[in-house]
């Protein structure tokens, strides 16, 4: 039988990197949602929504993660961070009996320590200037989406861990 585990969690949690880990231990394929996004359409997920805009990308988002979740393959799914607090995604997510959604819960100091350095790779973050911005804005932002990434049925508390030992960790608490 199938079975997809979607990570979900904010941007610099370790989605892609654990979720390509858990691929590899699970055996099964590893997909980025924004990654398929931009094959479809063309773009790069900041191309699109300069020019096409916010809402364009929330429903094309939505189309892609549904022909992910109708198509008869297992995988490791990593979603973007906003992904889960639109359209009752995780509410879509947690009613699929082959789908286990695992929020990737990382502190703001870790996020900071994380997304500082690589903030010139991350449009979202092109405004920011020192550590204590990054912190205000992590926090924000956790604010809003916090509740909706909580509605995962598991919750992994992320430290230092290894992405290598964090895909261990979910597949002993799944299989």
């Amino acid at each position: 039988m199938e079975f997809k585990i979607v990570l979900v969690g904010y941007m610099g949690s370790g989605k892609t990197s654990v979720g390509k880990e858990l691929a590899k231990i699970s055996s099964v394929m590893f997909v980025d949602l924004d990654l398929e996004i931009e094959k479809s359409e063309k773009m790069t997920v900041t191309q699109i929504f300069h020019s096409k805009g916010a809402i364009y990308f929330r429903k094309k988002e939505k189309i892609v993660l549904e022909e992910m979740m109708n198509s008869k393959i297992s995988m490791v799914l990593s979603l973007g961070g906003g992904t889960p607090c639109y359209f009752e995604i995780m509410d879509y997510l947690n009613n699929r009996n082959e789908v286990h959604t695992v929020y990737l819960d990382v502190s703001i100091p870790t996020l900071v320590k994380r997304l500082f350095p690589e903030k010139g790779h991350r449009p979202v973050l092109d405004t920011i200037n020192s550590e204590q911005q990054l912190t205000e804005f992590i926090g924000k932002h956790l604010f809003e989406r916090r509740p909706f990434y909580s509605k995962a049925k598991q919750i992994l508390k992320v430290n230092d861990e290894s992405a290598e030992q964090l895909a261990k960790k979910i597949a002993s608490l799944l299989f």
